[in-house]
C-alpha cells in the first residue's frame, strides 16, 4: 500500500471517528437511558409494548394487594388515548427521600431501580422486582400524571417523558388512599401507534381476577362507553375451567396441587382434553411467563415421572421395559395453570416472560411427583384416563410413522385376538355395509383400480378381504375367474352374489397353494391389520411370477394430517392399526419384495355424517369425531380438504392411492 493511501484511509477515520477521549463518553439519566433502548425494558416499541406498560402499572396495584392493602384496581382507557390505573392501596409514599432530598414518588417514578420491592418486609413475594416498571411508564410517556392519597391528603405531580414538570403538590385534605397515575405513550417511541385494544387488556386483568381470589379489578373503556368486572372466588380451578369451558374434557374435576413452605408457593391446576396441543399458562408472582422457564420445565417433568410410574406400578407398561411414555405424549391435550410465588425470582431480561432460577426445576419437580402421585394412586379410574390419554397420543404418532420404524405396543396373536375382533366388527358392519359410505360401491374409484390391470383375460383373480365383493367384481369382465376371501359369513353372503367363488379364510394364512393367482387385489384393508408385513408376503407367496397385486389406501395428505386422520378412523374403526403415510405404504410393498410400483391418485368427497352412522360406531365416538373436524389442528386444515355446511354436515375429500406392483419373473 502506498503512502499516500495509508495517508488518505487515516484522514478518512479521522473525519469520521473523531477523537475518542473523556469527552466521547455520555452519560444518560434514568429516563434518556430508557428512551434510548426502550424494548430493553417493555419488550417492543409496538402493540405489546404500549400494553405491557399498563401491565407494569396494574402489577404495582396488585402487588398492594399481595402486601393485604388493596382491594379493587380500575383500569380506565380515556378519551384522548390515555391510560388510568388507580387502586385502593396504601399509596407511594410522598415523603421526602432521606438519601435523593427529593419526594419519595418523584424517586421511584425517575430513578431507574428505586422502589419499595428491595427491602425485605415491604412486599410479599412482588411482581415488581428490578425497580425500573413504573420508572419505565413514565419515561415513554408523553405525559404522565400521578395522584397519591395517604397521609390525610390529596398529592399530585405531573410529568414529560419521564422530567418533572413541576414539584409534587398537595391538591387538599383527605381521608382517601391509593395511588392513580394517568399516562399517555409517546408517538415519538410508539410510532406504528399508540391505541390500547380493551380485548388484549380485558384478558390479562381477568387472569389477575382468578390468580387473585376476591379482588376486584374493573376495567372501563370511555371510548366505547363499556365496562367489564373481573371478581372470582374459585381461584386457579375456576380459570382452567374457564380456559376449557368451550373444549371437551376427559374428566370433569382438575387436578388442584397445593404447596407452601419457606421457599415458594405453589398453586397448580391440571385438566386434559381432547385437544391436540398442550396450554400451558405459567405466572411467577402473577406475572405471566408466557415463555415458560425453570418452573413449568419441573412441572413437566414430574408429570412424565409420575405418570410413568403409575403406569409400571399397574402393569399398564411393562415395568421390566425401559419404554415408558414421553413427556410430549403425556402433554398432548392437558390444559395446565400454574402459579408460582417465591422470593427473588430470577428472571431473563426486563419483561419477565421466562423464569431462569435453576433451583425451583428440581424443587417442583419433587414436591410435584409425589402430590401426583398420591392423587392417581387414591382415583384409579382418572389415573387410568389420564394414562390412557397418554398412551393414545403415543400410539397415534407412532402409527403414522414410517413403517420402517414403527413399534407396537400390542404383543399379539394374529391368529387369535385380532381375528375374533374382526370377526364381530364386520359381522356388525354388515349390517349396513353399503349404506355405509359412497367409496364402497363408487364407480369412478372401482374404475381406477381397474385402469393398473396388467394380466390376461384368462387370469385367475384373488380378492383378498373381500367384503362384499365389489372391487373383485369390477374386475370380472375383464379377467377369467374371481374367487373371494374373508373372515366373516356375513361377508361371504355379500360377496357371493357377485363373485364366481368365495371362501372363509384369514389373510395371515391364505388357504392357498403357492403361485396359484395371476392377480390378487384388494382395498382399504391392510391399514387395519397388525403386522402388514405377513398378509401382504402372503399376498406375494400365492401370486405366480410376474403376477400384479392392486390395492387401495386412503391415505393422509402428508405428515401434517397423519395423526389427526388416525385419531378419525380409530374413533369410528377401533381395528385400525396403522395410518400409513405414502412413503410407508410403498415400503410395505417393496419391503415385501414387489417391483415396478405404479400409483395413481383419486379424491373423493365423503360425507363424514354418512360414513360414522354404523352399528360399529358408538354414539359417543360419532359425537368425537365431529369434534376432530370441528376443532382440527390448524397443520391438517392446512393440507386436508374440508367442508362443514351450513346445515352441520361435514363433507371430507379423501385422497385415494391405488397402487399396483408385480413380483418378479422367476
Amino acid at each position: 500500500m502506498s503512502r499516500e493511501h495509508q495517508e488518505s484511509i487515516q484522514e478518512h477515520r479521522a473525519r469520521r471517528v473523531g477523537n475518542y477521549d473523556s469527552r466521547s463518553i455520555t452519560v444518560l439519566s434514568g429516563p434518556e437511558a430508557i428512551r434510548q433502548s426502550p424494548s430493553m425494558y417493555i419488550g417492543s416499541v409496538g402493540s405489546d409494548g404500549v400494553h405491557h406498560m399498563v401491565f407494569e402499572a396494574v402489577d404495582n396495584s396488585i402487588d398492594e394487594s399481595l402486601a393485604g392493602e388493596c382491594s379493587r384496581i380500575e383500569v380506565t382507557l380515556e378519551n384522548d388515548g390515555s391510560c388510568t390505573v388507580e387502586d385502593d392501596g396504601r399509596g407511594i409514599p410522598v415523603d421526602e427521600h432521606p438519601t435523593v432530598g427529593r419526594p419519595a414518588c418523584e424517586v421511584v417514578l425517575t430513578r431507574i431501580h428505586a422502589g419499595g420491592k428491595f427491602k425485605q418486609g415491604s412486599y410479599y413475594r412482588p411482581a415488581g422486582l428490578h425497580g425500573v416498571g413504573i420508572s419505565c411508564v413514565n419515561a415513554l410517556s408523553e405525559k404522565f400524571v400521578l395522584d397519591v392519597w395517604r397521609d390525610g391528603g390529596h398529592y399530585r405531580q405531573a410529568y414529560g417523558r419521564g422530567v418533572p414538570a413541576a414539584d409534587l403538590e398537595k391538591i387538599t385534605d383527605s381521608d382517601k388512599r391509593g395511588t392513580r397515575v394517568n399516562f399517555l405513550p409517546d408517538v415519538r417511541i410508539f410510532k406504528s401507534g399508540i391505541g390500547f385494544s380493551r380485548k388484549i387488556l380485558a384478558r390479562r386483568l381477568e387472569e389477575l381476577a382468578f390468580l387473585h381470589p376476591g379482588i376486584l379489578i374493573q376495567l372501563k373503556d370511555i371510548r366505547s362507553d363499556s365496562t367489564q368486572v373481573f371478581q372470582f372466588d374459585s381461584g386457579i380451578v375456576g380459570f382452567i375451567k374457564h380456559i376449557n369451558e368451550s373444549r371437551t374434557v376427559y374428566h370433569k374435576n382438575p387436578i388442584h396441587i397445593q404447596h407452601q413452605d419457606s421457599d415458594f408457593e405453589l398453586d397448580l391446576a391440571l385438566q386434559w382434553t381432547a385437544d391436540y396441543g398442550e396450554n400451558v399458562f405459567s405466572y411467577v408472582n402473577t406475572i405471566n411467563t408466557t415463555l415458560g422457564g425453570t418452573h413449568v420445565s419441573g412441572v413437566k417433568s414430574a408429570l412424565t415421572k409420575a405418570i410413568n410410574t403409575y403406569a409400571k406400578e399397574t402393569r399398564i407398561l411393562d415395568s421390566h421395559s425401559v419404554e415408558s411414555i414421553s413427556t410430549f405424549e403425556i402433554l398432548e391435550g392437558l390444559t395446565c395453570v400454574l402459579s408460582l410465588k417465591m422470593s427473588d425470582p430470577n428472571f431473563e431480561g426486563q419483561t419477565k416472560t421466562r423464569l431462569t432460577s435453576i433451583s425451583i426445576r428440581e424443587e417442583l419437580e419433587k414436591v410435584v411427583t409425589e402430590k401426583l402421585l398420591a392423587i392417581v394412586r387414591d382415583d384409579s379410574k382418572l389415573a387410568v384416563m389420564i394414562v390412557n390419554r397418554a398412551l393414545e397420543a403415543m400410539r397415534a404418532r407412532l402409527a403414522s410413522r414410517r413403517a420402517s420404524d414403527r413399534i407396537y405396543f400390542q404383543n399379539l396373536d394374529t391368529d387369535g385376538v385380532h381375528e375374533d375382533v374382526y370377526k364381530r366388527q364386520f359381522g356388525i358392519r354388515s349390517e349396513n355395509w353399503h349404506e355405509s359410505a359412497v367409496w364402497i360401491t363408487d364407480h369412478e374409484l372401482l374404475e381406477r383400480h381397474v385402469d393398473h390391470l396388467e394380466v390376461g383375460k384368462d387370469a385367475r383373480v384373488l380378492d383378498v378381504c373381500c367384503g362384499s365383493g365389489v372391487v373383485g367384481e369390477a374386475f370380472k369382465d375383464k379377467v377369467g375367474t374371481v374367487t373371494g376371501l374373508d373372515l366373516t359369513p356375513q361377508m361371504l353372503d355379500l360377496a357371493k352374489i357377485r363373485l364366481d367363488e368365495v371362501q372363509l379364510g384369514n389373510v395371515y394364512n391364505l388357504p392357498f397353494d403357492d403361485e396359484m393367482f395371476d392377480l390378487v387385489v384388494t382395498r382399504e384393508v391392510l391399514h387395519i391389520l397388525p403386522y402388514p408385513e405377513k398378509p401382504v408376503s402372503e399376498i406375494f407367496r400365492v401370486l405366480k411370477p410376474g403376477g400384479q397385486f392392486i390395492t387401495g389406501q386412503i391415505l393422509p395428505y402428508g405428515a401434517e394430517d397423519a395423526v389427526w386422520m388416525y385419531r378419525i378412523f380409530k374413533k369410528k374403526q377401533p381395528l385400525i392399526f396403522n395410518m400409513f403415510q405414502e412413503e410407508d405404504f410403498r415400503q410395505l410393498l417393496l419391503g415385501c419384495g414387489f417391483i415396478n410400483l405404479k400409483m395413481t391418485e383419486f379424491t373423493l368427497w365423503e360425507s363424514i355424517d354418512v360414513w360414522i352412522n354404523t352399528h360399529e360406531t358408538s354414539n359417543l365416538h360419532r359425537h368425537e369425531i365431529r369434534e376432530l373436524f370441528f376443532n382440527a389442528p390448524k397443520e391438517a386444515r392446512a393440507v386436508h380438504p374440508y367442508e362443514i355446511r351450513p346445515d352441520g354436515e361435514i363433507m371430507d375429500l379423501w385422497r385415494w392411492c391405488i397402487f399396483s406392483v408385480r413380483k418378479p419373473e422367476r
